[in-house]
């Protein structure tokens, strides 16, 4: 068995007498997109901060291909942070061809694969322009160039979707899946459950500090234990407590749980039965990933 990309065992953080993150542990494994979850202030980027040794742990083990990180894994690691830092007064071009030197490419070869990625990302035309006349999409998307430009092994992206309307969000979740495809191993930060849906193979989710739910998303949703008849109807949906109860109710959608002992077919054959109600679908479903999350923060 391969040994885990990032491995963090038992670690906790302490600013003053307040615990930010209380002995959590999980791994990441080779080639993986990998999920970490949580509202802020769950410690999501502490953790990551940790990692990269941009905090000191107050204790526990925090490992990158089986190390401490140091300055030298630069070349092998892209790290988009949740506070932006790029050069907002000088050229787009010459912040990533710069960046890039600096994470080991030569600068022609650095040159060629940022002006390929400004013209795959739609702002090829940008790039002679100062950052800071750009919006906060197209910074963004800079931003992100800058951290996988040197085709890092390893990607670490703090809320890379933040800014970018539902097209650049489908955009940036194809340019992470190719780089999957070449090897990397990407570890996910965000609060946008349908991109984890989307793109990840394992997850953790935190919850004040400390592990609530770990494992595939298949996992996950097993581990929460629920599932939902998710009904789309016109007409009067009649209550029937012997059979099920309505945990959410929208005009002509409602969602189900029926009582323990109750077989699916009989909600069913319930509701069909009903001359004032019109059934369009019918899905027993388990709930997604917002919707797990929405219940765990309740």
């Amino acid at each position: 068995m391969n040994s885990p990309v990032v491995d963090i065992q038992s670690f906790a953080m302490s600013f003053d007498s307040k615990e930010v993150v209380k002995d959590l542990s999980f791994n990441v494994s080779q080639g993986e997109v990998f999920g970490l979850l949580g509202a802020n202030g769950a410690g999501k980027t502490t953790t990551i901060r940790a990692l990269l040794s941009l905090l000191e742990p107050t204790s526990g083990t925090l490992l990158i291909n089986g190390r401490r990180y140091n300055p030298d894994m630069s070349a092998t690691i892209g790290y988009l942070p949740e506070q932006r830092g790029l050069y907002r007064n000088e050229p787009v071009i010459d912040t990533m061809i710069y960046l890039a030197v600096m994470h080991g490419l030569n600068r022609d070869e650095a040159k060629k694969r940022s002006l390929a990625y400004l013209d795959r990302v739609g702002i090829g035309d940008k790039a002679r322009e100062h950052l800071s006349s750009l919006s906060n999409g197209q910074q963004q998307k800079v931003q992100l160039g800058a951290t996988i430009i040197h085709e890092p092994s390893l990607m670490i992206l703090d809320e890379p979707t933040e800014a970018l309307d539902p097209v650049n969000r489908s955009l940036l979740m194809n340019i992470i899946n190719e780089q999957r495809a070449k090897g990397s191993t990407v570890i996910l930060v965000t609060h946008r459950m349908e991109e984890v849906e989307q793109l990840c193979d394992r997850i953790v989710l935190l919850k004040d500090g400390t592990r609530a739910l770990y494992g595939t998303v298949d996992e996950v949703k097993n581990q929460f234990g629920t599932t939902v008849i998710a009904l789309a109807y016109t007409g009067q949906l009649p209550t029937n407590e012997k059979l099920y109860s309505v945990t959410k109710q929208l005009p002509h959608y409602a969602e189900l749980s029926w009582q323990k002992d109750v077989a699916v077919d009989e909600v069913f054959r319930c509701l069909a039965n009903q001359d004032d109600l019109h059934i369009t679908t019918f899905d027993v479903r388990r709930p997604t990933l917002n919707e797990i999350f929405l219940s765990l923060y309740k």
